[in-house]
């Protein structure tokens, strides 16, 4: 069974080439979010398998959604993405939780790979 993962990024443009990466591989896509809020609503709606989030977003950043996602399941798997120069809040991202970081712009094989890693 292909594993469902949820996209999180505040531009479009970015969650379409991640879905195209994604899909790609034999991944299900199961939902799309543009903030941090949504992604806590649809994570605890869709119980995707993974998250890719996006570190910097408006309403709710990435950091602040992967610790409510945290506290809701322990066990939620996210990968945090962030452009270059976001070494210190990757290190606040890994510190609450996330298992790996990616960095934009995607390189597909480096995506694949992360998630391979994260899902074991």
């Amino acid at each position: 069974m292909s594993k469902k993962i949820l996209i999180v990024d505040d531009a479009a443009f970015m969650r379409m080439m991640i879905k195209d990466i994604l899909t790609k591989n034999g991944f299900e896509v199961v939902g799309e979010a543009a903030d941090g809020a949504q992604a806590v609503e649809q994570y605890n709606e869709l119980k995707p398998d993974l998250v890719t989030m996006d570190i910097t977003m408006p309403e709710m950043d990435g950091i602040a959604a992967l610790k409510a996602i945290k506290g809701t399941d322990p066990n939620a798997i996210v990968i945090m993405c962030s452009a270059m120069g976001q070494q210190a809040m990757v290190i606040d991202a890994i510190q609450a939780g996330a298992k790996d970081f990616i960095v934009k712009p995607f390189q597909a094989d480096r995506v694949i790979e992360a998630i391979q890693k994260a899902l074991g």
